[in-house]
């Protein structure tokens, strides 16, 4: 029995951020409807390849189709709400109210219902009613800003970090919510935002900015984001490139050895501070000798070795990693509306547990028999 058992979710949210938090709770044990638009909702509408990220983000769960703009929409939804524990939304602010669902009538339906929202800026201040979407978080979080060479634009990240960031943060504003209820019994609206949830990613750009109000800009590429530790960049293999960082004088002394580098026995370089002074050389050198290596050579030598490296993996690498087959946390899988796909379980574990069954996303609609039985044909027939 995994530790959301019992816990029955009404999931509103849509695309990534919100779906991802729900798929969270369902892999924790929840019972979560997904409300859908008759039509699906727009993540659901790709095909092939294109409909694996809706099937990343609602495996799980349960599928209603409800017209909310429609008076019988409405009360099903609120039937729907009478027996849940939470309502999940990621609406800009005000659209679930304009609905006729704010937090009074929310109350009245069920005085123990949860309201969980994600928007990409809040509910407060002058954005508030702004749309959001990853790339915008990421423009107006500053991650841009930080993002690509001194001597070129700006650039996003590739990954859709605001989003994931957003649904892991709203993932916990739900738990924590839960236990508020469970130790005092007082029911909460919990929120959080794409942009808040993002911004602790800069720590590292941040004293910077802060500190040096001439620096021309704060991209530098591979290399650390405040420019303090080094070796940290990417360096050449003879079969593409690794990620090599030494954040103590210990990685150092390990890599010089496992590298054979000549600049090991330079004792001036012993300190992070010699070693920024002199960082286009320590580059040089940890290319030199890296380039002669694969990745793996590179990867296995120095890892085991105690020194943090990783090699530079492509999508396809990935899905096929030895490390997150093994562990489950990615395994292969015949959908039965898509066909074969790579698919991820939750990263959050509860090892005496074990794992619940993986349960694929589900066709449109295949629950709305099971919670909505007057509104199916037959059941009008008959009446």
């Amino acid at each position: 029995m995994l530790p959301l058992y019992g816990i029955r979710i009404v999931d509103l949210t849509q695309v990534y951020s919100g779906p991802y938090a729900t798929f969270l709770l369902a892999e924790a044990g929840a019972e979560v409807i997904k409300v859908e638009p008759p039509e699906g909702e727009r993540l659901r509408l790709g095909t092939g390849a294109a409909a694996l990220p809706f099937a990343m983000f609602n495996a799980g769960k349960q599928s209603v189709t409800l017209d909310l703009a429609s008076d019988n929409g409405k009360q099903d939804l609120a039937a729907l709400l009478s027996a849940a524990d939470v309502i999940v939304e990621n609406f800009r602010p005000g659209v679930l109210a304009k609905l006729g669902f704010d937090d009074e009538r929310l109350g009245a339906i069920n005085p123990n219902l949860i309201r969980a929202s994600l928007s990409g800026f809040g509910s407060e201040g002058p954005y508030r009613s702004y749309p959001a979407l990853d790339v915008v978080i990421q423009a107006m979080s500053g991650v841009l800003a930080t993002t690509g060479f001194a001597d070129g634009p700006p650039v996003k990240a590739g990954a859709a970090l605001a989003d994931i960031l957003g649904g892991a943060h709203l993932y916990g504003a739900v738990l924590t919510a839960l236990l508020h209820r469970g130790r005092h019994g007082e029911v909460r609206h919990v929120e959080t935002s794409m942009i808040e949830a993002t911004y602790p990613t800069l720590a590292s750009s941040l004293p910077v900015a802060l500190t040096e109000p001439d620096a021309a800009n704060l991209r530098t590429g591979n290399r650390h984001g405040a420019g303090r530790v080094s070796p940290y960049n990417l360096y050449p293999a003879n079969d593409g490139h690794v990620a090599i960082i030494c954040t103590t004088d210990r990685h150092w002394q390990r890599l010089a050895e496992l590298l054979g580098l000549e600049l090991g026995s330079d004792r001036s370089l012993t300190d992070t501070r010699a070693r920024l002074a002199r960082i286009d050389d320590i580059d040089a050198a940890v290319a030199a000798a890296t380039a002669k290596l694969t990745r793996a050579e590179i990867f296995d030598r120095l890892a085991a070795g105690g020194v943090p490296c990783g090699a530079v993996q492509d999508l396809r690498e990935v899905v096929n990693d030895p490390h997150l087959l093994a562990t489950g946390a990615l395994f292969a899988f015949d959908h039965p509306e898509h066909g074969p796909m790579t698919l991820n379980r939750s990263a959050i574990r509860f090892p005496s547990l074990g794992r619940g069954p993986y349960r694929p996303s589900a066709p449109l609609g295949s629950a709305n028999a099971t919670f909505f039985p007057t509104q199916m044909p037959e059941a009008k027939a008959k009446a």
